[in-house]
Formats: structure tokens, C-alpha cells, sequence
């Protein structure tokens, strides 16, 4: 790999994350909001230093004698092949831009993971009456260890795509990923969805019903996936973000 070739791959790689982070939402289907000033700044840089690499190459450099050009050829003049493998990135971004973690993720962990969410028992009370649009981090905690029971008797709307159960036929689950910083630290939230017919898989929906306290009592956190008797369950598009 030439340093012209070097210089085009830094500019198709730093327009290939600013396209992503300026002119659309895609990225955030690898990282959370806050990440875009430095994603942008990082491919500026990128891009800017492909730039100037392309011009140098461009206007020619004064040529050292022949001994010289020789040595400094071999030396200076070709990256590792192993350099070849910055064009994946771009290939992936331009040409398949994966789509944000889904079903798949969710299945793989049939166990619930525990969010990280509020101390326990430090939900304010949810009124009545109405629905009340909830994160699946909030309502797994609250299922899991409120010790004033706020979910009885209380509608909620739960948004999340669509995963069929690994152990059970006639079970799903309303899930979402929650990340910390990017796609690659996620973990599954899950809600089993009863008493409704299945969508089909990693169809996002909104699901609105009542919590199903469980039978033993209080729910072993992190255990078992709380329980959600659906009134109703509606198709959505994917929201523009899709991690919790």
C-alpha cells in the first residue's frame, strides 16, 4: 500500500463517519447520543489528514538521489499489508451499514440481565387512570424490588422489538438493548408478554397491559423476567434511537 493509497483510504474513512454522524442518525445504532461531537471531531481529523496526504502526493516531493530513493522507498514508501484492513470499516459503513442490535442479541441471553437502574424503592408513585409510558430498565426495577408494589393495578406502554422465547413455544418478549457507551457493552432487558399473539420477530412494538405480580411473592432479581399482561400490542418503526 502506496501512501497515495494510504491517503484515499483516510479520507473514504473519515467521510464514510462524518456522513454517518452528520447527514443521518445511523450511528446511532453503534453508540449513544452523547458520543457524536467526538465521533465527528475524530473523523475531521481523519479526513483532513487524507487531505493533506493526497495534496503532498499530488505536488510531488524534491526526489533523493538513486541510493537513497532506494533505501527510503523500501523503508518509507509501503505500509503493511495488515493497513489493508482499514478499508473493512469503510465497506461495512458505505456498502452494509449493520443495523442496530436486535432480536439475535436478546435471544442469546435467555436469563434476564440486570440493569443498572435507580436504588431500590426509590420510584415515586405511578398515578391512576392513565398510561404510563415506561423504559423496560424502569419496569424491571420496579418489578424486581419496590417494596410499595407502584406497578399494581397500573397500566404502563413498554417499547421494544419483538423476541421469541429459546425454552418455551407459546412465550415472547418485548426487549431493548441498554448500553453504557456503544453496542458492544449491551445487554438484553425482557419482558414476557402474555395473554397477545406473538408479532413476528424483532418487530418493534408498543405493548400497553398491567404487571403480573408473581405467585412466590417478591420477584428473585435478576432471575426471572417480569411478567406483563398485554391489553394491546402495535407496530411501530424503530425509534431513531433504538438503545435504552
Amino acid at each position: 500500500m502506496n501512501r497515495l493509497t494510504q491517503s484515499m483510504i483516510l479520507i473514504l474513512l473519515g467521510g464514510a463517519v462524518l456522513r454517518i454522524t452528520t447527514l443521518s442518525t445511523t450511528y446511532l445504532n453503534y453508540v449513544k447520543p452523547g458520543f457524536q461531537p467526538f465521533l465527528i471531531a475524530a473523523a475531521a481529523v481523519v479526513f483532513v489528514l487524507g487531505v493533506v496526504g493526497l495534496i503532498q502526493e499530488w505536488r510531488g516531493s524534491p526526489r533523493p538521489d538513486h541510493h537513497e530513493g532506494h533505501e527510503h522507498g523500501h523503508e518509507h514508501g509501503h505500509a503493511p499489508r495488515v493497513a489493508w484492513l482499514l478499508t473493512l470499516p469503510v465497506f461495512a459503513i458505505y456498502l452494509i451499514a449493520p443495523p442496530a442490535l436486535g432480536a439475535f442479541s436478546a435471544k442469546s441471553e435467555e436469563a434476564p440481565a440486570q440493569p443498572p437502574v435507580a436504588a431500590l424503592d426509590a420510584y415515586h408513585a405511578l398515578p391512576a387512570g392513565k398510561v404510563n409510558d415506561m423504559a423496560l430498565s424502569e419496569f424491571i426495577g420496579r418489578a424486581w424490588g419496590d417494596s410499595a408494589n407502584s406497578l399494581v393495578g397500573r397500566q404502563v406502554k413498554l417499547t421494544g422489538f419483538v423476541v421469541p422465547s429459546v425454552k418455551k413455544k407459546d412465550r415472547w418478549y418485548v426487549a431493548r438493548i441498554q448500553i453504557a457507551c456503544c453496542a458492544a457493552d449491551g445487554i438484553a432487558l425482557k419482558v414476557a408478554v402474555l395473554d397477545a399473539t406473538m408479532p413476528p420477530e424483532n418487530t418493534w412494538i408498543e405493548v400497553t397491559g398491567t404487571w403480573r405480580e408473581p405467585k412466590s411473592g417478591k420477584l428473585p432479581a435478576g432471575t426471572v423476567a417480569p411478567e406483563l399482561d398485554a391489553i394491546s400490542v402495535t407496530e411501530i418503526p424503530q425509534p431513531v434511537e433504538p438503545y435504552e
